[in-house]
């Protein structure tokens, strides 16, 4: 389960600006602010049943966009990558291979 959330946190954050205003409500309450679907049907004056509809369709939407951009799948490899020359950086002892590395992670 914490895989799944991680993966959705990680889509929303990469899509979230192709959702609607009501679809990013629904997911920063129930995601990140850890909200129950009652409680988000209690704010929202929304059944449970459509608030759970919503967020699943919300995450099917966020997979279906990540399977046809993959953002997040390269940006893991990215990740990947500059752990690893990072890693040469450090075993070479090169400082200014390593702030070079630095900023590249900061504009990420």
């Amino acid at each position: 389960m914490l895989d799944r959330t991680t993966r959705i946190n990680a889509l929303y954050d990469f899509y979230q600006e192709l959702l609607t205003e009501k679809q990013r409500s629904y997911m920063e309450m129930y995601y990140l602010e850890d909200f129950s679907l009652g409680e988000i049907s209690e704010t929202s004056n929304v059944s449970r049943q459509a608030i759970y509809d919503n967020i699943r369709r919300t995450e099917q939407m966020l997979e279906e966009y990540e399977q046809k951009l993959g953002l997040y799948q390269k940006f893991l490899v990215r990740q990947s990558l500059l752990k690893e020359i990072s890693e040469i950086a450090d075993e070479r002892n090169d400082e200014q291979l390593k702030m070079k590395i630095e900023a590249i992670i900061e504009i990420e």
